[in-house]
């Protein structure tokens, strides 16, 4: 089972480490937007808004790497890399979660 979960943990790493890279900018923003809501003592519902709109444009931006990655693999194994790939970028990129 082990062996299972950790059968595309190397492309899936190497994929996370792409998206860090040529999004460094956005997530920078994230970060940014962030702390503008966290402080926010006038209208947070526009920070948490903007904050929103830029974590979705990474989600989008993740879900359609892992898609056509994805879109090479048999049945079985598109539901577990897909799995597995989303696990991993929730685990790398806690940022990423609205609420979080």
């Amino acid at each position: 089972m082990i062996f299972r979960r950790r059968r595309f943990a190397d492309a899936i790493e190497r994929q996370l480490d792409l998206f860090e890279h040529e999004n460094a900018g956005l997530l920078g923003r994230i970060a940014d937007a962030r702390d503008a809501y966290s402080g926010a003592a006038d209208d947070p519902e526009e920070r948490y808004s903007e904050l929103l709109g830029l974590v979705e444009v990474a989600t989008d931006e993740l879900e359609e790497m892992r898609d056509a990655y994805a879109a090479a693999l048999d049945g079985e194994a598109a539901e577990e890399y897909e799995e597995s790939f989303d696990r991993a970028f929730r685990k790398r990129f806690p940022i990423l979660r609205a609420g979080g």
